[in-house]
């Protein structure tokens, strides 16, 4: 069993009609794709899951059986419409409380289907219904600075296993988190952490000094976007019209982790006004000199632009705070 302390349990945490025309009966309406049976549970808090060394955090589709663990309402809308957090709009308990669902997805229907079928829990057990509006949003730009990117493209991935080659060895003290379809494995070292597997290759995070170093051997553009997004008062855009996976190293604060902490819903408290070293005050996205993220892109040969962009938005008219009995 893994045993994560709460320096390194910050590491484990990282979607018309056409009008018919002449004589032909209207086609029979189609009934919406359903889970077979799905149950819905509240999940353990986050940090007594990480305090533990046992999470049971993300997707996992398995052949018919889907297994989603601690997300929230936020997370459920956005796998379930393919949008980001900040394309969605409603009350403030919605990233708040946490839920574990097993469903089985009918005989016949592909796993694609999945979020289709989530769709229809959350009208049907939730009572979740919205609009959708195209917002203006005030974002971030990631743009290429002056003097060009300073980006290392990441190597080729090695060769799958072919047919018959022994399995990998199973480690001690290595915890699987499932994320969607991929797998990703968790190992703690002396200072921080290393997690391996998934679309963004192998990522090393170590603690020094207050902050985190966040060492990614495989990452898009859109995907710095999204992970930058989570550190700044506003979601960032990839504006970079740069292709391909690069290597990359993002320096994070204590503050910055805490502010993540507390979006996922662990009690985390502020840091004292004035208190602690400078290596731990609070940085403010709105003083880009004074932050880590934005010195961070700077060092890529990137920037942050504040700028103002219509985005499509779903905003929730009515849901309920606690599903229907299973």
């Amino acid at each position: 069993m893994l045993k994560l302390y709460p320096r390194t349990a910050f590491a484990g945490l990282a979607l018309a009609s056409l009008p018919v025309f002449g004589q032909a009966p209207a086609a029979a309406p189609v009934a919406p794709l359903a889970f077979e049976v799905a149950t819905i549970r509240p999940a353990q808090p986050i940090q007594q899951q990480a305090l533990s060394g046992k999470m049971h955090v993300g997707v996992n589709v398995d052949g018919a059986r889907v297994d989603i663990g601690a997300m929230s309402l936020m997370d459920l809308i956005g796998i379930a419409y393919k949008l980001k957090p900040h394309q969605i709009s409603g009350p403030d308990w919605l990233p708040l409380d946490r839920f574990d669902i097993m469903g089985k997805i009918p005989d016949g229907v592909s796993k694609d289907k999945m979020p289709e079928m989530l769709q229809t829990l959350l009208a049907d057990r939730f009572e979740l219904t919205f609009h959708k509006e195209e917002k203006e949003h005030a974002i971030y730009a990631l743009i290429v600075a002056k003097n060009g990117p300073k980006l290392k493209e990441s190597p080729p991935d090695p060769e799958p296993p072919k047919e018959g080659d022994a399995p990998p060895k199973e480690e001690k003290g290595v915890m699987t988190i499932n994320n969607g379809n991929d797998k990703v494995q968790v190992r703690q070292t002396g200072n921080g952490a290393v997690v391996s597997g998934g679309a963004n290759g192998t990522t090393r995070m170590t603690m020094a000094d207050g902050h985190m170093r966040m060492e990614l051997s495989k990452m898009t553009l859109a995907g710095l976007a999204d992970v930058l997004s989570r550190f700044v008062d506003k979601p960032v855009v990839d504006m970079t019209d740069l292709k391909g996976n690069y290597q990359m190293a993002i320096d994070l604060t204590m503050e910055d982790l805490q502010n993540v902490a507390r979006a996922q819903g662990m009690m985390i408290p502020a840091l004292p006004a004035g208190g602690g070293s400078s290596a731990s005050r609070p940085d403010t996205a709105s003083d880009p000199s004074g932050s880590s993220i934005f010195s961070t892109v700077q060092q890529m040969g990137l920037r942050l632009e504040a700028r103002k962009a219509p985005i499509e938005t779903i905003v929730v008219d009515h849901v309920e705070k606690v599903p229907s009995e299973n």
